[in-house]
């Protein structure tokens, strides 16, 4: 118990949600009746706590199962709240704190071993009643004609234990609270070990049982900038395929930008049947990684995502890494493509820019256009042989033959590099 306890139990028992208890004009001889019966009570507690113990064994499944494996625990912990309670009518100033700190610190416990809230108040209210029940039997033992007196103080009496069940209540409520949030947190730093790679083997098995997810499995990771998790789809992912799977982790990418990742076991799915199912907001660029195989390959796989994302521009589409390797291939290394950009690319980039840019777009059409003029020059706008002559101008420019292989491979690679890389 955190060393505030007392003052967070103090808030809860003055709180709007529980007003404090309304208290009889108890006369004076009542009271004595009470303290009298109550004082015998308290040494009877063990009596008393064998009493509720066996009940709570008998009509509650959860502590039935808490009294097998800890029985000397359970009795304690009644005997304790029995003793703090029962001594609180005798002494209230003495002992109302420290019975609501009881109260606190066992339902706490309770909660904590996932004990239902309904158990648990079934509890206190019955340990009110055999008080209550106990204090009759004491006074009808000594003085028949007293019990009378104890109906003025049963208001106060009952009173006390609404006061306690509702502790109960406000304890269970903060603690599930708390427990949530360590759990969340736990899965967070288990899926952020998971896709820096800085998980050990040994603990991939209590990873994978934590997150519901296979040890050995076809996965990928998702790499999202510009959107926020709550804006997309998790669990299981419409692919038309069976056992797709999203679990979604937000953190910097690798250029230290907020983004957000998924970790997505694929099942029969492939990266591209994801990256076609997500729908991203305006502004949002999407880098999937390559298939990787089990959980322990996730880190690589965050970081092909990262590289796939680098490959993708706002508001075009998702970028799956196989299918742009060789984009992938000029952004994983900036300065060798920035290299690459100005060697082969030079000529043409100091062009006065209105022609600069009609070579550089009409080379980048034809490219995309797999080589066909015609095809090139409908995009364009323009006739085919106007597509040839500016296509013999870059060659003479660049020094490079769009007809040799090399060549070509240099010209798409610096046109990738200068399309993506910023500058």
């Amino acid at each position: 118990m955190q060393p505030d306890v007392l003052s967070r139990v103090r808030t809860h028992a003055g709180a709007p949600a529980m007003p404090p208890p309304v208290r009889t004009r108890a006369d004076p001889e009542a009271l004595a009746v009470l303290h009298r019966a109550a004082r015998v009570l308290i040494e009877e507690l063990p009596q008393l706590t064998d009493r509720l113990v066996t009940y709570l064994g008998e009509r509650e499944a959860s502590y039935r199962a808490a009294i097998t494996s800890e029985g000397d625990e359970v009795w304690q912990e009644v005997h304790r709240s029995l003793r703090y309670n029962v001594s609180s009518l005798v002494r209230p100033r003495q002992f109302r704190d420290a019975a609501r700190r009881c109260t606190w610190e066992i339902a706490v416990h309770r909660a904590e071993q996932g004990v239902p809230l309904d158990a648990v108040l079934h509890a206190f209210r019955r340990g009110g009643a055999i008080v209550w029940q106990a204090l009759i039997e004491e006074t009808e033992r000594t003085d028949p004609d007293d019990v009378r007196l104890l109906v003025h103080l049963a208001a106060d009496v009952w009173n006390f234990v609404d006061e306690h069940c509702a502790l109960v209540a406000d304890a269970f409520r903060e603690t599930e609270r708390q427990l949530a949030w360590r759990r969340e947190n736990r899965l967070r730093l288990l899926v952020q070990g998971l896709l820096d790679g800085t998980t050990r083997i040994a603990d991939l098995p209590e990873a994978a049982s934590a997150l519901d997810l296979p040890e050995d499995g076809r996965y990928a990771v998702v790499t999202v900038t510009g959107a926020h998790a709550g804006g997309l789809p998790g669990g299981r992912l419409p692919v038309g395929r069976r056992g797709t799977r999203l679990l979604w982790h937000g953190g910097p990418d690798d250029e230290g930008r907020e983004a957000v990742r998924a970790v997505v076991l694929l099942g029969d799915a492939t990266p591209q049947e994801v990256a076609r199912t997500l729908r991203l907001p305006p502004g949002a660029r999407l880098g999937v990684s390559s298939v990787v195989e089990g959980l322990a390959a996730l880190g690589d796989a965050r970081k092909l995502a990262d590289t796939a994302l680098r490959c993708a521009t706002p508001d075009g589409p998702a970028v799956v890494l196989d299918d742009h390797l060789p984009a992938a291939l000029t952004v994983s290394s900036p300065a060798l493509a920035a290299a690459l950009t100005r060697s082969v690319l030079g000529p043409l980039l100091r062009l006065e820019p209105a022609d600069r840019d009609v070579l550089l777009d009409t080379l980048t059409v034809w490219l995309e256009c797999d080589g066909s003029a015609p095809r090139a020059g409908a995009r364009l706008y323009c006739h085919r042989n106007t597509v040839l002559n500016r296509l013999r101008r870059c060659e003479q420019l660049t020094g490079r033959s769009l007809s040799r292989p090399e060549d070509l491979v240099q010209l798409s690679l610096a046109l990738t590099a200068r399309r993506l890389l910023p500058g």
